[in-house]
């Protein structure tokens, strides 16, 4: 074998080795996280600290890896069930569980104290208290009561009001608005995906309303309910922040657009189609949502 075939072999090596380390972060799911911190912090106002930003940006990011990694690992059989995530790296042995526990806990250990130093110790705690969570309390729920729906939207609602606290604006109106929104933005979204996925999930053995009831009716009524609880969310920073007409007419034409599918997805005759057009609907209207906020304060 030449020097050249060889190097070109180790070189392919890293980079699988890279994607499988990249995969156990699950990046999609991570980054968006990151997002919704990031517009937490430009929504206390125009006024940017790059370093503190850059900090809340990198902190955010190492500690939803981390979380995220643990997650992969606590979850390796019942990702083995799916088959959505039986390509896992934890789950093919491409990562191995002491390589997955490491990763995890080092991540978001460095997180955690990114954010310590860089940004103030109020973001740092509640940065620690969504990992714990995620971890050691929706993680091992999903299998007891598919209450774990909501217990986990409580860390995946906490990554804007952490972006709101780094921008020194300390646990005020506005941060908790944007709280109680993402909180009630993730119900409708996961009733969606557990809908979807209702036979892997059954595979697995988690618990999801989907089980509960399969004719889908309670999962669709809960979607509907926190639709609506979303959208009457969603004016309140209106009244509290000094927005103007652009985010009204935005956000009632964006409610409009969200509610449509929630309300298809409790026609029986509609469910199956309206589960995935939720699911996608709800994709799209949080980081419109979210950037119309950023926009009205920055601009108007």
């Amino acid at each position: 074998m030449s020097r050249t075939t060889t190097f070109t072999s180790t070189e392919s090596d890293a980079t699988t080795r890279f994607s499988d380390f990249w995969e156990l972060t699950k990046p999609r799911l991570s980054l968006m996280n990151v997002v919704t911190a990031a517009l937490g912090y430009f929504a206390a106002g125009p006024e940017t600290n790059y370093l503190v930003f850059g900090s809340l940006l990198g902190g955010t990011t190492l500690a939803a890896f981390g979380a995220a990694a643990l997650n992969m690992w606590w979850e390796r059989h019942e990702d083995s069930l799916m088959e959505r995530t039986a390509s896992r790296p934890t789950v093919t042995g491409r990562v191995s569980m002491t390589q997955a526990w490491v990763v995890g806990i080092v991540l978001s250990l460095l997180g955690v104290l990114w954010l310590l130093f860089g940004v103030n110790w109020m973001a740092s705690v509640l940065t620690a208290a969504t990992v714990l969570l995620y971890v050691l309390a929706y993680t091992p729920l999903k299998k007891i009561t598919p209450w774990a729906t909501e217990i986990g939207a409580i860390p995946g609602a906490l990554p804007p009001l952490i972006g709101w606290i780094a921008a020194g604006a300390g646990f005020s109106g506005l941060g908790w608005i944007l709280f109680a929104f993402l909180f009630a933005w993730q119900i409708p979204h996961f009733m969606a995906i557990c809908w979807n996925c209702r036979n892997d999930y059954e595979a697995a053995g988690f618990k999801t309303w989907a089980q509960e009831d399969p004719t889908g009716t309670n999962v669709a009524w809960r979607a509907l309910l926190w639709t609506v609880a979303m959208v009457v969310i969603s004016f309140l920073p209106w009244g509290t922040s000094g927005l103007g007409w652009l985010f009204l007419v935005s956000t009632s034409l964006l409610g409009l657009f969200i509610l449509r599918p929630a309300i298809a997805f409790v026609q029986p005759s509609k469910r199956r189609e309206a589960g995935r057009k939720l699911f996608l609907a709800t994709i799209a209207y949080l980081p419109l949502y979210l950037m119309v906020l950023v926009v009205d304060r920055f601009i108007f």
